[in-house]
């Protein structure tokens, strides 16, 4: 199948899999979970083809349309786009598989798989988005599909989750569509180009200073920045899949690479050097990860605490990127796919955990080890990676972002992140050796501890943590890549 193909299936297969699956009634459950899963196969076999071609050198690319001079519709992938899409792609698989084991007694099934999916598409639209215009419709199009899937549950609490997410998104969109029209004033195209589109005179400081703070305030939105955050922590009202997807894989990683494509694929390196805007980034960034640190130690809800750790760490990809060095970015490639992989394990064992016991506080989890052994060693290994100690993947990505900080000149970088490993440690480790070493009312199970489309999931992906941790060059070779594109080494 030839590339443009491949990219036009990875975006249509989701929305023709989503209107296929409202062609179910509620209650066929069987046929619509075999839709749900087929569809997100298909559609990671389409993603991972093309992610092999770009690792060889063939960058795929369709143009559909042009609205005006310098404004089109495009695809293309280079290596970020894959590694974006091949990630999301892949997770949601595990994610749809672990979704018809939460969701067999869930209501209004049929709504949320078919948003469910059409995420899926909107997500592959802004990995393979060849300019600011593709990006930004597909951008918007994830915060419509992903709306329904946070207010899914019903209630005042998800109604109120779901304006506030609403609120802060289109406050969000109105400052990248802004930023998007400036940079298209100032050169007259909107595609992305290693190294960036933009050229900075001494007439024009001022001007792409602001273009700059309005793609990061805009962006930064999704990617939780604090002080743009407070949507995230609200949006565990929906059903931890969902949640799995917000944190992990879709909404706020499409945060963090709008902001990662904004950075060097239209300003570039030099344009930022030459600006002095980078700074900005890594002050948000730096007090992100300390704020949310220490909120995450206040919250007794378990998926408000991996909420809160989701804010930080998303920022120490923004902080890598920051830094304007290969081995920073580097750091934040890595850390962009780590993170997904672990966060995404968490928050499955989260929802067994609520699912099996109906506990969602922390202070009510002593003992639930023995209840649940399999489940809470992977939660432990995933804290373990969180942490940032080896052998779980978590550690290399951190190791590049201390690199990249010391190549800067930036001591204090080094002091944020140190700092932050300590606090991961004190909201993380309390958890685990509460569920392992308290006693508590729990007994063990008599047959499987979870159903086997939610466990199956989070066994696979904690061995995937462990296995990456353990050999992590096939990571550390693809975030090289990136970073040898944008600098030129």
């Amino acid at each position: 199948m030839s590339n443009p193909l491949l990219l036009l299936v990875a975006i249509v297969c989701p929305l023709l899999g989503a209107l296929f699956s409202l062609l179910f009634p509620e209650q066929a459950d069987k046929l619509r979970n075999r839709t749900a899963v087929g569809t997100t196969l298909v559609t990671a076999a389409a993603v991972v083809v093309l992610f092999v071609r770009v690792l060889a050198g063939d960058m795929p690319a369709v143009r559909l349309t042009e609205l005006m001079p310098g404004v089109e519709i495009a695809l293309s992938l280079d290596a970020l786009g894959a590694i974006f899409a091949a990630l999301a792609a892949v997770l949601w698989v595990f994610s749809t598989l672990y979704s018809t084991g939460y969701m067999a007694h869930g209501h209004n099934r049929r709504r949320y798989f078919c948003f469910y999916i059409l995420s899926l598409g909107a997500t592959m639209g802004i990995a393979c988005a060849a300019n600011m215009v593709t990006l930004y419709l597909f951008y918007e199009f994830l915060t419509l599909f992903t709306y329904p899937l946070v207010i899914h549950e019903g209630g005042s609490e998800a109604q109120e989750a779901g304006k506030r997410y609403i609120k802060y998104s289109f406050v969000g969109a109105g400052l990248i569509l802004l930023a998007i029209v400036m940079t298209l004033g100032a050169s007259g195209s909107l595609a992305f180009a290693t190294g960036g589109i933009l050229v900075v005179t001494p007439e024009t400081v001022r001007y792409l200073q602001v273009v700059f703070l309005c793609f990061l305030f805009g962006f930064g939105v999704k990617a939780a920045i604090m002080p743009l955050h407070a949507w995230l922590p609200a949006a565990m009202a929906a059903p931890t899949p969902v949640s799995a997807l917000l944190h992990a894989v879709a909404v706020v990683k499409s945060g963090v690479f709008g902001i990662l494509r904004v950075m060097f694929m239209v300003f570039g390196p030099a344009a930022l050097q030459e600006l002095g805007v980078a700074h900005v980034a890594l002050v948000l960034a730096g007090i992100t990860i300390i704020a949310a640190s220490l909120l995450a130690l206040r919250q007794d809800v378990l998926k408000k605490r991996l909420a809160y750790s989701t804010i930080s760490q998303l920022s120490y990809i923004v902080l890598g990127a920051g830094l304007l060095t290969a081995s920073g970015l580097t750091g934040s490639v890595l850390h962009l796919i780590n993170h997904a992989l672990i966060k995404i394990t968490l928050f499955f064992c989260a929802g067994a955990i609520i699912t099996v016991t109906g506990k969602k506080r922390i202070s009510e989890l002593n003992g639930v080890g023995r209840r649940m052994p399999l489940t809470m060693l992977a939660f432990a290994l995933g804290s373990v990676g969180m942490i940032g100690i080896m052998p779980l993947n978590g550690f290399i990505a951190k190791m590049y972002l201390l690199k990249g900080g010391m190549e800067a000149d930036l001591p204090a970088v080094i002091v944020i992140l140190v700092t932050s490993a300590v606090l991961n440690a004190a909201y993380f480790l309390p958890i685990v050796v509460a569920a392992f070493f308290r006693e508590g009312s729990f007994e063990k199970p008599q047959g499987h501890e979870a159903p086997l489309a939610m466990l199956l999931p989070v066994i696979l992906l904690a061995a995937v943590c462990l296995v990456l941790g353990i050999k992590p060059d096939t990571t550390v070779a693809l975030a090289r890549l990136v970073a040898g594109q944008v600098f030129g080494i």
